[in-house]
């Protein structure tokens, strides 16, 4: 292993982007850590991700903790605590809280890229509703760069 990909962050250390991401989201991989394998991100899931598909990547998701609701290939799932799923690209999934307390999960995108899309976002400013809800009519040209459509 190359001594210079070495990282070490202490607990609520995160990795400088080219912006800074909201509180809920901290990088801990970024893709260019990893030479392109995967990105590692620290989710607060604060509000629902609506139905979408990642046509890149591979998303694989560890619930820290809390309930992680999931809606994939049909069936609504409820993830507790320490658990894990894979949610493989080319299938579409929605993400939600599952209690009134939002889970925090770790996100592994394979390949990297994830942490990238959600700096192009936070660049083009809100893509959400006054009421904080995301709109796929506002995402999708951010969002279609890197492989992801979220469905209208």
């Amino acid at each position: 292993m190359s001594r210079e990909r070495f990282i070490k962050l202490l607990p609520g250390e995160r990795r400088p982007g080219r912006v800074a991401l909201p509180p809920p989201f901290q990088i801990k991989a970024r893709t260019e850590d990893t030479e392109g394998r995967l990105s590692l991100l620290e989710v607060t899931l604060v509000r629902d991700i609506p139905r979408h598909t990642h046509h890149l990547a591979d998303e694989m998701i560890y619930v820290l903790e809390g309930e992680l609701g999931v809606h994939f290939d049909g069936e609504d799932l409820t993830i507790p605590e320490g658990s894990f799923i894979l949610l493989p690209k080319g299938i579409p999934h929605a993400l939600s809280r599952a209690t009134d307390i939002p889970p925090r999960v770790l996100q592994v995108s394979s390949p990297g890229g994830w942490e990238c899309y959600l700096e192009d976002l936070v660049e083009a400013g809100p893509a959400t509703t006054p009421d904080g809800a995301f709109t796929p009519a506002d995402l999708n040209p951010i969002a279609a760069p890197h492989g992801i459509h979220y469905e209208e």
